[in-house]
């Protein structure tokens, strides 16, 4: 029985390790400056890849990544099944009933966004006018795969880009990510289709129409019976299974069969997974604790391993074709856009409103590099096309964010996260009184260009006009501040409690003390509903009590800052002015 030798199993370790570690590092920093994560993992590939180090230093690449032999094989059954779980994820995302609550303006503006992006792209490369096609793919095939990759979009990139906005919640946030639910259904199928056409590069096991009706059979009985199924047991599973690795590891099992199912058919193992995912998101007895236990345990462990073995695969900069590059994103986009915003304007939608939303669902991000990645290993395209896809997938996420911010005249919402440092931050204020603990804090606060006495001084005028203590805890002192170029905030804690006159009556643990422009009358409020929303919970406060230092601070607000939507439950005072 074949098996991998000491040798090369110290070279698939060194290899996942290698991908693991510089495609969760460059991930993390390119989130911090507010790009999709995927964009630092794909990097991390291409650096460690034949673009960089297999530029540099070819020996050390071709020891980490051997072309030949049974690493490669075993590295690619593991992005193989890492790739299946993030469909799982991406799945899960998906909420039909979101879908169905739009209504005629969802399923409208779906047509819209997935009819015109697809007959333009169809109609382009079925006419060879970019035509990256390798010889053995169709004509016919490849125009209806470029087609299904221009019209689809990216769910998870389109939700994440209106929570940055604080537009998730709003109408025309519900609208784009029900029109993107529809994309994601009808494109995934369609896709399967076309590799069932192909044979899914996996040799014939059936005909093509037994294929294609064995797919749309799955596809239904999932969404309807299986859906079903899944509500019916997992409640079961939550009274007598250990939580949360009993209904983690019932995810995976059915996540497996599911594309274990869609490879035997002919179709690719991810659109089984895909499916199951979307029956087990759409569960109301799905806690919301195991959903986030999966996407954290999918999403920072086997998504970064996949998207960064994708670097390894081409060059991009040999393969880098700038008409090819310019042809597919012009056209992705001049489909995307114009069949979302005109279909929303024909539903009343006003102008801005409607551009913002082609705009949203222009985003294609991981979804798009996934199809492409499949295609290229079918052979349907060939490593200039693939590069064009990536490339475009890229910069369309990139896009949607600052285009719909502008069109809406909309920004961004400041998190207080953002603006408490490690100076900023006093673990253990020694003040045992509201104007002292103001004092105290004032100087570390990292305001420039003012006179600190003169600040402390508004800080504690406005303290003595109305006191700031708002209950459970916190108090949030404030003023604004004549010459102060930007935003500014100093967060305390007082294990033992300082009385700032709260309507509850119970000292105060948490101070933030928060400075604005004079003509700023906005940030303030703002950052009271971020700061009550993020420590509106009573066990994550007393956490918040037992951080020794800044370090211990930014890791217990990461547990909260990644899925931070929700409303503040205590009403704020207006702030001074």
């Amino acid at each position: 029985m074949a098996k991998l030798s000491p040798d090369e199993i110290v070279q698939l370790f060194l290899a996942v390790a290698a991908l693991l570690a510089m495609g969760r590092t460059l991930g993390e920093l390119v989130r911090k400056l507010g790009q999709p994560s995927v964009l630092g993992e794909m990097l991390a590939g291409i650096v460690l890849g034949p673009t960089v180090l297999g530029a540099l230093a070819p020996d050390a690449m071709h020891y980490l990544f051997p072309a030949a032999g049974n690493v490669p094989i075993a590295l690619d059954a593991l992005t193989t099944v890492a790739i299946s779980l993030f469909l799982l994820v991406a799945g899960m995302e998906v909420d039909l009933s979101t879908m169905f609550r739009q209504g005629r303006v969802a399923i409208g503006v779906g047509f819209g966004s997935t009819l015109l992006p697809f007959a333009l792209g169809f109609v382009v490369f079925y006419f060879g006018a970019a035509n990256g096609q390798s010889d053995q793919s169709s004509t016919l095939i490849f125009a209806l795969f470029m087609a299904t990759a221009l019209s689809i979009s990216a769910l998870p990139v389109i939700a994440k880009t209106l929570l940055d906005l604080g537009m998730y919640r709003s109408d025309i946030g519900m609208l784009i990510v029900a029109v993107a639910i529809f994309n994601d259904l009808v494109g995934w199928i369609v896709f399967a289709l076309v590799l069932s056409l192909m044979g899914g590069g996996h040799g014939h096991r059936f005909e093509v129409g037994e294929t294609v009706l064995l797919t749309l059979g799955f596809a239904a009985a999932m969404l309807t019976l299986g859906r079903w199924l899944i509500n019916a047991v997992l409640p079961w599973l939550q009274a007598h299974l250990s939580w949360p690795g009993g209904v983690l590891g019932f995810a995976l099992t059915i996540t497996l069969a599911g594309a274990a199912f869609t490879e035997w058919i002919g179709v690719h193992a991810i659109f089984g997974a895909f499916l199951v995912g979307v029956a087990l998101g759409d569960s109301q007895h799905l806690r919301e604790r195991t959903r986030t236990t999966i996407d954290q345990f999918v999403s920072f462990v086997f998504a970064p391993l996949f998207f960064a073995s994708i670097g390894l695969r081409v060059n991009f900069v040999a393969d880098f074709d700038w008409v090819l590059v310019t042809v597919v994103f012009l056209i992705a986009c001049a489909g995307k856009i114009i069949g979302s915003g005109v279909a929303a304007r024909l539903f009343g939608m006003p102008a801005r409103q409607s551009w913002a939303v082609g705009f949203g669902l222009n985003a294609r991000g991981a979804m798009e590099i996934i199809l492409g990645l499949l295609a290229l290993q079918a052979g349907l395209i060939d490593n200039r096309m693939f590069v064009a896809l990536v490339v475009m997938a890229l910069g369309t996420s990139m896009l949607a964010g600052p285009v719909m911010q502008r069109l809406l005249q909309r920004k961004k919402s400041r998190r207080f996260t953002a603006l408490v440092g490690a100076g900023s931050f006093v673990p253990e204020l020694r003040a045992t009184d509201r104007f002292k603990a103001i004092l105290e804090l004032v100087p570390v606060s990292g305001a420039k260009g003012v006179d600190l006495a003169k600040v402390a001084d508004a800080v504690i005028e406005r303290e003595r006009l109305i006191p700031t203590g708002l209950g459970n805890g916190i108090a949030l002192p404030h003023a604004r501040i004549k010459g102060l170029a930007s935003p500014q905030i100093a967060m305390g804690i007082s294990k033992q409690g300082i009385d700032f006159d709260s309507p509850d009556g119970e000292p105060a643990h948490i101070i933030c003390v928060i400075l604005t422009p004079e003509d700023d009358q906005n940030t303030a409020l703002e950052l009271y509903r971020d700061i009550l929303s993020t420590f509106k919970d009573k066990a994550f406060r007393e956490k918040t009590l037992q951080v020794k230092n800044y370090t211990e601070l930014l890791a217990l607000l990461a547990s909260v800052t990644a899925n931070h939507p929700g409303e503040a439950t205590i009403a704020p005072p207006a702030p001074a002015g």
